[in-house]
């Protein structure tokens, strides 16, 4: 079998209904991985239960279906793969590149929210687990739509959680893990996360593991300026009319709207849009989402 030379990824957290931002994200890195004739996952980030909402999952993955975004492997579970997160974690323990650590919020208010060094006033029932970060550690990466992106991840981020305290993988640990297990090339993902790479590359070092090509997909406001989410309950798509949506998307991703007039179907617009899409004209600003949602 050829190696896969591009396996793209999305990777939604069930905490409420896809959005027009949640699909843009899905369309998105579903064109530059049919562009680049590659793989397109999809994953399940289901490790923070506090958060998430019931019926979310179904709902999220009918959605898809709805509007042909298939994954090209079966759909993996973040819920099911604590294995491979505490294999990393014992790993990081054992090469002193991880420590315990039993600060609060609180405890860490005085620094700002970042840990250098442990400051807790008391000792907690579990301890969070965090990756030793190294003074002096900056670390620089090209994305392919924002362009080059520079962080001192010591200074404006700190020692970073790994195992939160009430035993929830933190997102950060999961999301490198489960991209090198599942040979995730490129991670085309919204620019509210791209102040994360920065982080994740680190780990990605500490733990040997390759790291990925990144592109951030501007982000939908709402009328405020404010970012459209879930936890905002931004309205969700009308999966019952893909092909409308399907269109506003294609222009929003700078795209011209021609090639996609004339298809009637959402396999026939998904044909279209593979088949014409063009990364060059992708948006590197935000955008505005309209006040009344496609479809």
């Amino acid at each position: 079998m050829p190696a896969i030379h591009y396996r793209g990824r999305f990777a939604p957290s069930p905490t409420g209904p896809l959005h027009l931002g949640s699909l843009l994200a899905a369309f998105g890195s579903w064109l530059l991985a049919r562009h680049a004739g590659g793989q397109w996952l999809v994953r399940v980030e289901d490790v923070d239960p506090p958060r998430e909402v019931a019926g979310a999952v179904e709902s999220q993955l009918a959605t898809l279906a709805a509007f042909g975004l298939h994954s090209d492997a079966p759909v993996q579970y973040q819920s099911r793969r604590s294995a491979l997160y505490q294999a990393a974690i014992d790993q990081l323990l054992a090469q002193n590149k991880a420590f315990a650590c039993h600060c609060s919020r609180a405890d860490l208010a005085s620094q700002h929210g970042i840990h250098r060094y442990c400051v807790a006033s008391q000792q907690r029932p579990q301890p969070a687990i965090r990756l030793r970060v190294a003074d002096g550690s900056h670390v620089s990466f090209d994305d392919a739509l924002q362009g080059r992106q520079q962080q001192d991840v010591d200074r404006e981020v700190g020692d970073v959680v790994l195992l939160r305290a009430d035993g929830c993988w933190a997102y950060q640990l999961a999301v490198v893990v489960d991209d090198a297990e599942q040979g995730i090339t490129d991670v085309v993902r919204g620019a509210d996360l791209i102040d994360s790479t920065a982080r994740q590359i680190l780990l990605q070092r500490a733990l040997g593991l390759a790291t990925p090509h990144y592109l951030h997909l501007p982000l939908l406001l709402d009328s405020s300026g404010q970012k459209l989410s879930k936890s905002q309950a931004a309205v969700p798509v009308d999966a019952a009319r893909p092909v409308p949506v399907l269109r506003w998307l294609w222009a929003a991703l700078g795209q011209d709207p021609a090639p996609l007039e004339a298809a009637a179907s959402v396999a026939e617009t998904l044909q279209h849009a593979a088949a014409s899409f063009r990364p060059d004209r992708l948006q590197k600003t935000s955008l505005h989402a309209p006040i009344q949602p496609p479809g």
